[in-house]
């Protein structure tokens, strides 16, 4: 297969891109797909990485740390080329000034719909998948996201693009530019199909606070269960106010859409009586006091279950920064890493991740399939239901 992976540490943006050149194949490439720390010049880097991939789209944005196969990164850029065998097409689209133009995203799908030659609502879901890579200090992440699902029914998943938790500015890259107050969308017919992997590591725990007084376009919470927000979730989680900055990042708060699914909403800061968060929250909705869990184990548990029949050729992982830090404090981000060693995976450390909407401290994967192998799936089912002969024959034959 000649989809590879790459990244580098130099630098320079010369020095990086030209590492980078060096260890992938451009050959039959459709997609070249990046993220880099922003120590390096966006404009610069967006226009030398086209430049030095002519003849494909490339695309990227700014990150929080970066993620390759067995190895999570800081001040890198990590990048993966996609050929023919993993995707037979791709459309790609700047939606720009999305903070001021309510119509940018219906006119981005008008010209992928072009592009495609089909509508995009009439697309079939099964065949085609989107990213949305999005710049995170925007705060239009929800509203962008609602409105894709309203025009399509094709499943877009991304991320919020960051900038090493300086929350000052972030990009998106497209066109050999780089762009702020924009999104990319990516309209991708995978070959051999595709999976979507949403994990995080919490569980209800039964205690429910609602919304009762928030400002929506702050992001902030005035009032949980008719009583000061900060006072409430202190309250629930069995500490006092002064020490609910300390506890809440381990405990945010969950819309349960479906039994043991919570969809993450994270505190961010406590200002006084007031809890603001990283994402959107409305009024009357009811939101889940989260326990968390085990990260890596959860995280390997559910990488299982999607590669049984060793079908996954490709990951691309949107990996929520809340979840990066909780590793490191952790000192766990290498166990994280090894999880992917044996699989081709490009990510990063993402400021919330977009899945049917903006959510935070979860990761969602898109899974690329590769042609099926018979034999292999056998022998990794055998090796999968731990039998003995079996791991042995596909570990030396591996």
């Amino acid at each position: 297969m000649n989809n590879k992976i790459a990244h580098s540490t130099q630098p320079t943006v010369a020095e990086a891109v030209k590492e980078l050149q060096n260890q992938l194949n451009n050959e039959d490439t459709r997609l070249l797909l990046y993220f880099a720390s922003p120590q390096y010049s966006a404009h610069e880097l967006s226009e030398q990485m086209q430049v030095a991939f002519p003849d494909t789209s490339v695309v990227g944005c700014t990150s929080s740390g970066e993620l390759i196969s067995g190895k999570m990164l800081d001040n890198s850029i990590v990048a993966m080329s996609f050929n023919s065998d993993l995707i037979s097409e791709v459309q790609v689209d700047l939606v720009e000034n999305i903070s001021k133009d309510s119509q940018a995203v219906d006119k981005a799908f008008d010209r992928l719909a072009q592009q495609v030659g089909t509508p995009m609502d009439q697309l079939d879901p099964n065949q085609y998948v989107g990213i949305v890579l999005i710049d995170g200090m925007c705060g239009c992440e929800e509203r962008v996201n609602e409105r894709i699902g309203d025009l399509t029914n094709i499943a877009f998943i991304g991320g919020s693009a960051g900038d090493d938790l300086k929350f000052e500015k972030t990009h998106v890259y497209a066109q050999g530019r780089s762009y702020s107050d924009a999104a990319v969308l990516m309209l991708l017919k995978p070959t051999h199909g595709f999976d979507i992997l949403k994990t995080q590591s919490f569980q209800d725990s039964g205690k429910v606070l609602v919304v009762t007084e928030h400002d929506e376009a702050k992001r902030e919470i005035s009032q949980f269960n008719n009583q000061p927000a900060a006072h409430a979730y202190a309250e629930a989680l069995g500490v006092d106010k002064e020490s609910l900055a300390d506890n809440m990042f381990k405990s945010p708060l969950g819309l349960m859409l479906a039994e043991d699914e919570p969809f993450v909403r994270s505190p961010r800061v406590v200002e006084g009586d007031k809890v603001l968060f990283y994402c959107n929250v409305k009024n009357g909705m009811e939101l889940h006091l989260l326990e968390s869990t085990d990260i890596v184990e959860d995280t390997e548990i559910a990488l299982r279950k999607k590669q049984q029949d060793n079908s996954v050729g490709a990951i691309i992982n949107f990996n929520c920064i809340l979840r990066t830090l909780d590793l490191k404090q952790q000192d766990r981000t290498q166990e994280y890493a090894d999880l992917f060693t044996n699989i081709p995976t490009v990510g990063f450390s993402t400021y919330g991740y977009s899945y049917l909407c903006h959510i935070n401290q979860t990761a969602t994967m898109l899974l690329l399939n590769k042609a099926y192998d018979y034999i292999q799936a056998f022998l990794s089912t055998c090796y999968l239901n731990r039998n003995p002969f079996f791991s042995h024959f596909l570990t030396i034959n591996s």
